[in-house]
């Protein structure tokens, strides 16, 4: 694709390239400290003889989700710091001078307080936190989307799309395990043995829900905590489009909320369903896996059902949902072949569902689901997506310079020019219908970008980075 070429006297420079990712100082930083308080108060006092006689298999404990065997890396001073050298005399005189590549340049790092490189504080050293409802409620209150615990690093928060490392120690692995442990249950510890790895809800002493899924990595633990708001926010709180109020009055048909990990799909599904629930007298029925948003008693009926706990399996659930009398159905995420297909046979059955995608954009959204189905049954399905499919909303949440994160959204409304086009094969003049239908209230991914450019909130580079289509995004700047 050629680049548009602009005119001398306008002052939006040429696309050159995706930006640079952004320095994480403030991470760098801690990590250096943390890296030189781990290598002088853990490895420095412990002679190498002694380090090397307790690398052998730990005994085997019934608290302890993993029974792999511990290895001690051996972190070499750097040449500058001879108290560390004077305190290595037993090992050998040729690796004295050698520097590792923990240590090699530390020297030349400039700590900066925490204050000076970004403005989010997170308080006092948690050095020696004893449960990992301390780590959660840490989490709450700096208003972090996940905590990350991973053996071999400090607790990690996400806060504005940023990972910060919390002023911890390193975790071992005897330290994740307990942690684990403190919240899992003795069937979900069998899980985790079985299959390597869980998902499942949790709800903290503060009365906030966790979206929790733990993992092995090379034999260790690490897990990923999603914090879930207590209070679901309105369409309007999240300054989404108001076309999206409409979604809420759809007597049937597919909607779908789609976009990468971790752009709010969940969050904007949640909002949508919380109207119809205080606005309608209508059944809902949800499947997630786990759990997140817990939708309080209003107007409608909610009954939410969780996959592991009260059905076997996303299959069985929306199998058996034809026969449970609901008029809005949420299907958590359609994740694969048989899921998609069920989804689309509820939508065609008279029902409103909901569900998410993990896709870029409208097109491309319904690319996915055709093509997941074998070459036989394309054709088939290309006729029922177009019947059914009512909207498709792709997202991204975008860091502001006011601070906090926005979701920009892409919005597809399927007229009957993009049915035609789902029949007809031709998903490729779907992003030009959503350019030149503004007034039935799509819009283009690009013309949201644009829209934060003008107010201020996002630089031009930082827009490129969330859009493949950089010469739309320019055209539309250059638009009054």
């Amino acid at each position: 694709m050629q680049n548009t070429l602009l005119p001398q006297n306008n002052n939006v420079r040429e696309y050159s390239g995706p930006p640079l990712p952004r320095s994480n100082n403030l991470f760098n930083d801690i990590d250096y400290q943390l890296s030189t308080d781990f290598r002088d108060t853990v490895l420095q006092p412990t002679p190498i003889v002694d380090s090397v006689q307790q690398t052998g298999p730990q005994d085997q404990n019934n608290d302890n989700l993993v029974t792999t065997q511990n290895t001690q890396t051996n972190v070499q001073p750097s040449q500058g710091d001879s108290s560390q050298i004077q305190n290595v005399g037993t090992e050998p005189a040729s690796t004295l001078g050698q520097q590792s590549p923990m240590t090699s340049t530390l020297p030349a790092l400039q700590v900066q307080s925490t204050t000076e490189q970004n403005q989010i504080n997170l308080g006092s050293n948690l050095t020696n936190f004893n449960s990992i409802n301390e780590l959660l409620s840490l989490a709450v209150e700096k208003g972090a989307s996940d905590l990350h615990v991973s053996v071999g690093y400090p607790p990690l928060l996400r806060i504005n799309g940023d990972l910060l490392p919390v002023p911890s120690q390193v975790l071992t692995e005897e330290k994740v395990s307990q942690l684990f442990g403190e919240i899992l249950l003795e069937n979900q510890k069998k899980q985790l043995l079985n299959y390597l790895d869980i998902d499942f809800s949790y709800t903290h002493s503060t009365g906030n829900r966790f979206r929790i899924n733990i993992f092995h990595k090379q034999g260790n633990l690490a897990g990923a905590f999603r914090l879930i708001p207590s209070k679901i926010r309105t369409i309007t709180d999240l300054g989404m489009p108001n076309i999206l109020q409409d979604f809420t009055t759809v007597a049937n048909g597919l909607v779908l909320i789609t976009g990468p990990t971790g752009s709010g799909k969940s969050t904007t599904i949640a909002s949508i369903i919380q109207e119809i629930n205080l606005s309608q007298a209508r059944h809902i029925i949800t499947i997630e896996d786990p759990v997140e948003y817990l939708f309080p008693r209003a107007k409608a009926l909610v009954n939410q059902r969780e996959v592991g706990k009260d059905v076997r399996s996303w299959t069985r659930g929306l199998r058996e949902i034809l026969r449970e009398d609901p008029d809005v159905v949420l299907v958590g995420e359609m994740r694969d072949y048989e899921t998609i297909a069920l989804t689309i046979t509820a939508a065609e059955t008279g029902h409103l569902v909901f569900s998410t995608l993990h896709t870029n954009s409208a097109s491309q959204t319904i690319d996915r689901i055709i093509d997941v189905f074998p070459d036989v049954q394309q054709a088939q399905i290309r006729a029922q997506l177009a019947n059914v499919i009512h909207a498709v909303v792709s997202q991204r949440l975008i860091p502001l310079k006011s601070g906090g994160r926005k979701a920009v959204s892409e919005i597809m409304i399927a007229t009957p020019a993009i049915r035609n086009a789902i029949r007809e094969k031709k998903t490729y003049q779907i992003d030009n219908m959503i350019q030149t239908s503004a007034e039935l209230g799509m819009i283009s991914l690009e013309k949201s970008l644009v829209n934060l450019i003008r107010s201020g909130e996002i630089t031009l580079e930082e827009a490129q980075a969330y859009t493949v289509k950089h010469n739309d995004l320019i055209s539309l700047l250059k638009q009054n």
